[in-house]
């Protein structure tokens, strides 16, 4: 498993989220929630990147799966920052404990099904839930941490998630033989639950939560991976 140069490069955007910061089981969580009636039985945990949750760009239910230490936003300014040394301090058995408390607190709370979306680091634990049987609908962007193929045939012979792969041009973390490998293994049907994998050209590593909004390729990469992750949760979640 490796990061990138790019999972620790992007741009931060403005703006101000609608949702709130809430205490799930203790665990900080920022929480947006519909304007109008929804259903209350169904839940999408946003499993960010390095940044993590306070990161503008990525405010869903979004778990503070860092308890606190995310990458500093101001790293992406300066481009120096070692993640390789961050991340040994945020392996599973740091971070995939948090996810659990607030799954088992939302639980609690009457939610049923469980839609999953994990951009870069977060898409470890998408996959994750999805083998655990936790995950209803599984959403990845510009996924990092995956072994390929293992992960891509344990999904197609463990899990019953539907699974959209929001994938583009320059990714050392899931690059383009790893995208033909994922259309190989769970695409043309093989896939019953649901398989899809959308690419964007011009596009890099972090994209779709970071990307430069000035760049008219990425522009179309984030907002095209955006909607195809909603019409996605639409039809499965």
């Amino acid at each position: 498993m490796s990061f990138c140069e790019h999972c620790v490069q992007g741009v931060r955007y403005e703006g101000e989220p609608e949702g709130q910061i809430e205490m799930i089981d203790g665990v900080k969580c920022y929480v947006g929630t519909p304007t109008v009636d929804y259903s209350k039985d169904k839940v999408v945990l946003f499993l960010p990147d390095a940044f993590g949750i306070e990161l503008i760009n990525n405010k869903v239910v979004a778990p503070d799966i860092f308890n606190g230490d995310a990458i500093p936003h101001e790293v992406m300014d300066a481009g120096n920052f070692n993640i390789r040394a961050w991340f040994v301090n945020h392996g599973q058995d740091k971070t995939r404990p948090t996810v659990d408390r607030v799954v088992a607190a939302l639980t609690e709370q009457g939610v049923t099904r469980f839609g999953t979306t994990g951009y870069c680091f977060g898409a470890r634990y998408t996959f994750d839930l999805a083998f655990d049987g936790i995950s209803h609908c599984s959403v990845v962007a510009h996924p990092s941490l995956l072994k390929i193929p293992e992960d891509l045939e344990k999904y197609a012979s463990t899990a019953k998630a539907p699974l959209l792969i929001n994938s583009c041009t320059v990714d050392s973390q899931f690059p383009p033989e790893a995208q033909a490998k994922a259309d190989e293994i769970l695409g043309g049907g093989r896939f019953v639950p649901g398989y899809k994998r959308e690419y964007f050209d011009g596009c890099e590593h972090g994209f779709a939560v970071r990307g430069d909004m000035s760049n008219e390729k990425v522009r179309a990469g984030k907002e095209g991976a955006f909607k195809a992750s909603v019409e996605f949760f639409l039809q499965h979640l």
